[in-house]
């Protein structure tokens, strides 16, 4: 048996993680939902964990506590995510509340909801704990030709990057592996909202399911080498200044720069 947690698991790429992952004989898959009910259109083999928000500072805790007296973990996928646009005009311009939220969710959730489940001795030698990340947090690859404006989008990413590799240097003495990936640019309802549907087709963005797969054929290969690296393993086609910053000729898996 195989026991895997998915945070953020009720849509976009975390609910197609969660369809994928329940579907594979002899396993047994935790999704969390911010709401007190599971959601409709999933499989009935699916483990709920209900009431986990990641803007609560007991979300680790609230996590943790579900799954007290269950077997360890050997995959933890934390997904959850917020996409809010900002720039730097006085119409628009930066937006405190939604700042807040973006790293909250991004960033500083994931390394409290880590920290208390390896406390609570849910994570062993082996297991894989998965940081989606996104190109977005880069430095190296932001550019010009990109101009500024999302502050937090990207930012908030890039502080989630590092707080992955902090923790794996934390975890590497129990053996547990972190790995924070870009997993390609997706046409979700979130991209959407924001109106990047609107370079879906020339960014190439792929489905959820698609990076699903991309995102699990990539944890089942992972193994400490690549403890605390930042990877798209989907290789440079979604990233749109990879060959203008890292040149041509680049590989699939690509190890991106910080």
């Amino acid at each position: 048996m195989t026991y895997t947690l998915i945070v953020g698991a009720t849509r976009g790429l975390g609910a197609s993680l969660a369809k994928q992952y329940a579907s594979e004989p002899g396993s047994r898959v935790y999704a969390t939902t911010r709401s007190k009910a599971a959601p409709a259109g999933f499989p009935d083999t699916l483990h709920w964990l209900s009431d986990i928000d990641l803007m609560q500072p007991t979300v680790g805790e609230d996590l943790a506590g579900q799954l007290k007296g269950k077997d360890p973990l050997d995959v933890v996928i934390i997904t959850a995510g917020r996409f809010m646009t900002e720039d730097f005009s006085t119409e628009k311009g930066p937006n405190w509340v939604d700042e807040v939220t973006m790293y909250t969710t991004s960033s500083i959730a994931p390394v409290f909801i880590v920290h208390s489940l390896a406390h609570a001795n849910l994570l062993k030698s082996g297991t894989k704990v998965i940081l989606i990340s996104s190109e977005a947090g880069s430095i190296t690859l932001r550019h010009e030709k990109e101009g500024g404006g999302n502050y937090a989008h990207h930012a908030s990413k890039a502080a989630l990057n590092m707080a992955g590799k902090l923790l794996s240097l934390d975890l590497k003495e129990k053996g547990v592996i972190v790995s924070i990936i870009h997993p390609g640019f997706m046409r979700t309802e979130m991209t959407k909202n924001v109106g990047f549907d609107a370079h879906w087709d020339e960014g190439g963005a792929v489905t959820p399911d698609e990076a699903a797969k991309s995102v699990r054929e990539w944890t089942e290969k992972l193994d400490m080498s690549k403890s605390g690296e930042y990877w798209a393993p989907r290789g440079p086609r979604d990233i749109g200044m990879a060959e203008t910053v890292l040149g041509k000729d680049l590989g699939t898996p690509l190890q991106l720069p910080w």
